[in-house]
This record gives C-alpha cells, structure tokens and sequence, in this order.
C-alpha cells in the first residue's frame, strides 16, 4: 500500500501486513500462504474479503539440483475490489488539523444523523501507517503504544473510554422528562449547593442561577439541576431511569462501527457496583450519590465520543439509534458498485416531540445566547448551533496531584433541523467551552463551506462547563 494522506485518518485506513502463522489457522484466511499480505487493522481489516483480491502464481516442477524441469501450472493474479468510504477528505483533514492544534490527546467525530455515515474521524496523536509497510521494530512499536508518548496507536474515538462530563444532560433530561419527574417549565431554584448527608455538590466556579427550568439549566449547565434529577429520579436493585436512557441511547455498548476494535464503555447500575461490592472489589455499594454523579456525567460511566455522537444523533432524528459505518460501498477497479453498505439501525426509542424541542432549544441557546456556555465560540456563528459542553474530572495521578479535566463538546446543526453531529473530546483540555467547542466549530465551517477560523483556545472571565 502507498499511504499518501501519511498520517491523517490513520486509524481508520489501517495497515496491510503479512499474514501471521496464527491467522493461517483462521477460516477467513483459508487459501493463503506466508508471505501473503492481508488488512491488519481499521478499515483495511473490516473488508480485507473484498480488498485482497487473489494472489497469483507459477508453479514448476524441479530437479535435485532446483532447475526447473516443467510448468505444474498457473494461477492468474485477480485485482482486489474498491471500498468507497463515507469520509469526506476535506473535513477529516480539517478535523486532523483543529485537534491537533492543541498538542493534546483528543478524538473527534463528524456524522451524519440520519444515515450514521461518518463524515470525519480523528484521533490525535496520530501515527503514518508507512512504518507498517517494512518490518517494524520492536522499539518503534512500543513508541506506537507507550502511554508516555500519548499512545499514537490507539484510536480515541472508538476506544478511549471517559467520563463525559456535562454532554451526558441530554440523557438526564430526556429520561427526566419521559418519566414524568419534572416538566420543561418546572421551576428548580439553583442555590449552588446540594447537601446529601455529609457530602456537598455545587455547581462549577461555585455559580448560582437561582429559578431556572430545563431549557435555562442547559443554557447555563447548571449542575445543582440535574443533580436534583440524579437525586429524585427513580432507581431499583437493577437500573434506574438515568441508566436506561443512556443503554436506550447506545451508551455501555459496541456501536457496530465497521472497525475491528471498539470498546463497550459502562453505564453504572446498582447492580453493577453492588455486584463488585459484594465481591470486595469496591468500598462501598451503590447509594444515591452514584446517581447524582450519574446525572452530570461523572463518577464511573465511561464513554467514547462515537457513542456520544450515536446519542445526540438519537435526539435529532427523533429516536433513531443508527449504526456508524465509514464504508459506503463495494466497488470494482471499474467503478461498478457491487454492494451498497447501508446498516440496520440498532433501535429506536421513543423521543416525545415536545421533549426534543425543549432540549434542544436549550442547547441552542446554550451555544447562540449571551451567557450560554458555548456563546464565546459560537454566539456569531452564521448557521445555528445546538450544543453542549463538557469538563469531566480524571482523578488523580500516582503522585496524588489532579489529573487535568478533560474538555468535551457535543453540537447539532443546524439547531432547527439537524443533519451533522460533531463530538469532540481533549484530554487534558479543561473547561470544554476553551478547547473542544473550538474544535468542533472548524469542523461546522468546513461542512457548511464557511471561512475557517484560527483555532485558539478560548478564554473566558468565568470558565463555564
């Protein structure tokens, strides 16, 4: 393979390598010799079926000595099919470009929300796949995965598994609204502390909005309001309604992406940390704090931006949880399409009209209105935005010092009638409204063919989540 775009999109092209003794052993590689090259990984594994073609050769008889002594006979080389990806070259290479900027672990993801085609997905570090073309030695392997070089290797945006931070409010306030627990105008007054027993909950910065209802809470990220969800709503032994409306959403499963490694994330349950309880693989068991956590996206859920992006596209096409895919179609060296890849949705959930309305009108005005959360980036953007930042806390390193927050953003345009989602993650990033929003505004002027902004980190006099 010739790897011309080096290093942008690396993990979903993948490698081609020689085919190991162990894979010899498989089914799907039955026919094949060593020596031959099959797809090692990302797309180049998926659909090496289609991609490897048939390997030719000449067999001859020989003498003792090696001299040929006649043909046994011959087998014609056949050219591989052509796989037509989803990916649009000029976003993906934007989207590279926007996260890389900031010298910071991160992944990004562009999809569209009603077919699950991913338009761009980026994961940074990155790595040029060309080292994979020679034989790779064992220290620039380890170079490849080493966590102190930030793992080049890993593909963030399937496999980096996080808490999400304040994105995950779109899930709180969909299961909060489809129970019945609180309505779209219901007042909650925000004082800035909630008191469970010992434990006191505040908002970022310590703010205080005061009576708000849910379109204001996310406008603003109140913290105190959705912990007031995570504390009302109803959980059982097993699960709660937070828990399944996220698993509804796709979160704490596989999305289905057309990739070899993904990784499933966790929805916590009180189940889950009551099994590990009893088990003495934890302190405690579940108690009302877990939910709480649960409601503004912290404490054990983990997440990889794919799943967000399924999630808020969920939302905007009015319940359908699709199936990610980057290859759109099985072609000939000629052109002919022999297939036409269009997967199954996973599920649909039910999304009340008048809920979508109320959240993502509070999205809107979260990104497009004076003091919402993302109005630095986005308050004069040209196509209406919905969106939702993030700051997810990351414990502490060995030496007991914070690991740095990690910086989120989830957005849907246009906000009237969404056709892209865009989900950025940067580890390291702080306050999501200074690193990812910023991100994901490039990739929205690259797709609406807008003038592309210098990607700064954007300072605000009150960091916000």
């Amino acid at each position: 393979r010739d790897y011309r775009q080096g290093d942008i999109a690396a993990h979903l092209f993948g490698n081609v390598g020689e085919v190991t003794a162990e894979q010899l052993d498989l089914p799907r590689y039955g026919g094949l010799e060593q020596g031959d090259s099959v797809g090692q990984s990302g797309i180049e594994y998926e659909y090496d079926r289609f991609l490897r073609g048939q390997p030719g050769a000449d067999r001859f008889q020989v003498d003792a000595l090696g001299r040929p002594t006649g043909q046994l006979g011959s087998e014609r080389a056949a050219a591989g099919d052509n796989i037509r990806l989803t990916i649009d070259s000029d976003l993906q290479a934007t989207a590279d470009g926007a996260l890389g900027s900031f010298g910071l672990p991160g992944a990004a993801v562009a999809m569209d929300v009603e077919t699950g085609e991913v338009l761009a997905m980026s994961s940074a570090p990155s790595f040029d796949p060309e080292i994979f073309t020679r034989p790779i030695t064992e220290g620039q392997y380890k170079s490849l995965v080493s966590r102190q070089n930030d793992a080049p290797l890993a593909n963030r945006a399937t496999q980096g598994l996080y808490p999400t931070g304040s994105i995950f409010k779109l899930v709180t306030a969909l299961g909060a609204l489809k129970s019945g627990d609180i309505t779209p105008d219901e007042i909650v007054v925000d004082d800035g502390v909630l008191k469970l027993d010992t434990v006191v909950f505040k908002n970022a910065q310590d703010a205080v909005f005061g009576p708000i209802n849910m379109s204001d809470a996310l406008k603003v990220s109140s913290d105190i309001y959705f912990y007031e969800l995570g504390k009302d709503l109803p959980y059982a032994k097993g699960g709660g309604v937070i828990q399944d409306t996220a698993m509804d959403l796709g979160l704490g499963e596989q999305t289905g992406i057309d990739l070899p490694a993904e990784g499933d994330g966790l929805v916590p349950t009180p189940a889950w940390r009551n099994r590990l309880y009893n088990d003495d693989l934890t302190d405690r068991p579940w108690t009302v704090g877990d939910n709480v956590n649960l409601a503004v996206g912290q404490g054990d859920l983990q997440a990889d931006p794919l799943q967000m992006a399924v999630a808020y596209g969920a939302l905007a096409n009015g319940g359908r949880v699709v199936t990610p895919h980057l290859a759109q179609s099985v072609e000939t060296v000629t052109g002919e399409v022999l297939e036409e890849i269009r997967p199954a949705d996973k599920r649909t959930v039910e999304v009340p009209e008048d809920a979508r309305a109320t959240i993502l009108g509070g999205l809107e005005r979260a990104a497009m209105e004076e003091k919402g959360t993302s109005y630095p980036v986005f308050g004069n953007f040209p196509i209406p935005v919905a969106g939702k930042t993030g700051t997810a806390e990351r414990g502490f390193y060995n030496s007991g010092l914070p690991v740095p927050d990690q910086a989120w953003y989830a957005a849907l345009a246009p906000a009237d009638d969404p056709e892209i989602v865009v989900v950025v993650t940067i580890e390291r990033g702080g306050f999501g409204a200074s690193s990812a929003a910023p991100v994901a505004a490039r990739i929205l002027e690259k797709y609406f063919n807008l003038p592309i902004t210098p990607t700064i980190a954007v300072q605000q006099e009150t960091p916000v989540e």
